[in-house]
């Protein structure tokens, strides 16, 4: 029997229950008459429940997850752009071809003559540091591709079991007790692909296939792109079975009528998970030095799929990148420009700074992630974008920025391993600078080989990609 992932309204329900309480609605009545007739949780890790419910669960699930979408909200969170401008005084405005705000820290004011620029004057980096910057994007997402969905006590245990923590190098099932790996076996899509002796280039992942599909959004529609550009774009090149929690049900309702943005809010729980997060790296990397432009542009992206904190995820990940670009050698910098263009109210900005703190005053980041997890494991799904983002914040902060120590942190905080280490791989890449600078045991088992099912870039090399992103970057 096939049981679809992410969509079966019976499994969406014990999620939205769980978002209504975070965004500020009360569902408890709801849940009394889900529970009354016999509803169960939603899944901890899977994406389904092994059966199927009843005919008349499934129709009450229904009934319910639109009754839980009528609740009032009493937080101030925002999904409309100018709506999360106004509750941003440090909103970056434009200076010089790029933005800046003089008290963010990015380095942008007061310009850095040294980085090359277009004739628009944004700062743009050359192929290579963005060839790092996709490198570091791949390595990072392998890294934790074999523990995605374990618990951050079997990643330990598991590393440990091969002289591998604090983490240093791709994980091995070479010398692991058998005992350790029935109890936390590895991700079973990703074992044969991504454990250190069988890594044969970069497997496909949807961590990749986000960025690849926004390179030919913008080869096609330029920065100009709509949402409804996003979405014809999925539709054409996006396989549906590639798609995961808020995109697939974004995608499920496009094929039945629901048009953006409302395809991000219609039954769909998953509305501030890490999707929109993951997507946001191409924007970031093609508005080199202009985090408001790089933000504006993750939104038109995010809001197919995500609403508030999964929308300013996906902002704040994109200015702090587009920082970086612009010549930001300071990953502290870069993140103070990622927290000028989300509301610092919101949940998001305050599990971020919350991390960056303990960061900065914990020497051992084992202490820092323990103390993470105390505050949102018990509230949040392990895919949820406040957690992950905070983690990243944490890993990137605590690195100070160096590419090892990034993905190591930021794979070993558990979570979203896959992700949170392509993310931070990403941003530490781009700081580096050039290829050159990573580690060979990171970038050689890659063999400059991507695979993917997004229409013609199977097999494309990371400096190819790298040089179409600098054309996309330096485009008028």
């Amino acid at each position: 029997m096939l049981r679809l992932t992410w969509v079966q309204p019976e499994d969406l329900l014990g999620h939205e229950i769980r978002q209504a309480r975070q965004d500020g609605r009360e569902p408890g009545a709801v849940e009394a008459r889900w529970r009354a007739a016999g509803g169960a949780e939603a899944p901890d890790r899977a994406g389904a429940s092994p059966h199927r419910a009843s005919r008349y669960l499934r129709q009450l699930a229904e009934d319910l997850l639109d009754e839980l979408a009528d609740l009032p909200s009493g937080l101030n969170e925002p999904t409309d752009l100018e709506e999360i401008k106004a509750l941003c005084p440090q909103w970056p405005y434009a200076h010089g071809g790029g933005s800046c705000q003089p008290s963010c820290g990015c380095g942008h004011a007061g310009a850095d003559r040294a980085v090359p620029r277009t004739p628009d004057g944004a700062p743009v980096p050359s192929p290579r540091a963005y060839h790092a910057a996709w490198l570091g994007r791949a390595v990072g997402c392998l890294l934790g591709k074999p523990v995605e969905k374990l618990p951050l006590h079997a990643i330990r245990d598991l590393a440990r079991a091969t002289a591998n923590w604090p983490l240093h190098h791709y994980f091995t099932a070479r010398g692991v007790p058998a005992g350790l790996l029935a109890a936390h076996p590895w991700n079973r899509r990703s074992a044969a692909t991504s454990l250190a002796e069988n890594i044969d280039g970069m497997p496909e992942d949807d961590d990749l296939n986000y960025p690849l599909l926004n390179l030919l959004l913008l080869q096609r529609r330029t920065r100009g792109f709509t949402t409804t550009d996003v979405a014809a774009l999925w539709l054409d090149e996006l396989p549906a079975g590639r798609t995961f929690t808020a995109e697939r049900i974004a995608y499920r309702n496009l094929l039945t009528g629901v048009e953006p943005p409302h395809t991000a809010r219609h039954r769909n729980p998953f509305r501030e998970w890490i999707g929109a997060l993951i997507r946001a790296d191409v924007h970031g990397w093609t508005n080199p030095g202009d985090p408001a432009a790089a933000a504006e542009q993750a939104h038109r992206d995010a809001t197919l799929t995500h609403t508030a904190n999964g929308v300013y995820a996906a902002m704040f990940t994109a200015a702090t990148i587009a920082t970086a670009a612009g010549g930001t050698r300071d990953v502290h910098a870069c993140l103070r420009s990622g927290r000028t263009v989300i509301p610092p109210r919101s949940r998001l900005a305050q599990a971020i700074d919350r991390a960056i703190r303990l960061a900065e005053s914990h020497e051992d980041f084992e202490t820092v992630v323990d103390e993470l997890h105390r505050t949102h494991s018990p509230t949040h799904h392990w895919v949820h974008a406040v957690p992950n983002t905070a983690l990243i914040a944490a890993a990137l902060t605590h690195a100070d920025g160096d590419f090892t120590g990034s993905v190591c942190r930021a794979v070993s905080g558990g979570w979203d391993t896959d992700s949170n280490g392509a993310t931070a791989g990403s941003v530490a890449g781009l700081l580096a600078g050039d290829p050159e600078a990573l580690p060979d045991r990171w970038t050689t088992p890659l063999k400059n080989r991507l695979a993917t099912s997004v229409g013609g870039f199977d097999g494309t090399g990371f400096d190819t990609l790298a040089h179409l992103i600098h054309l996309e970057a330096t485009r008028p």
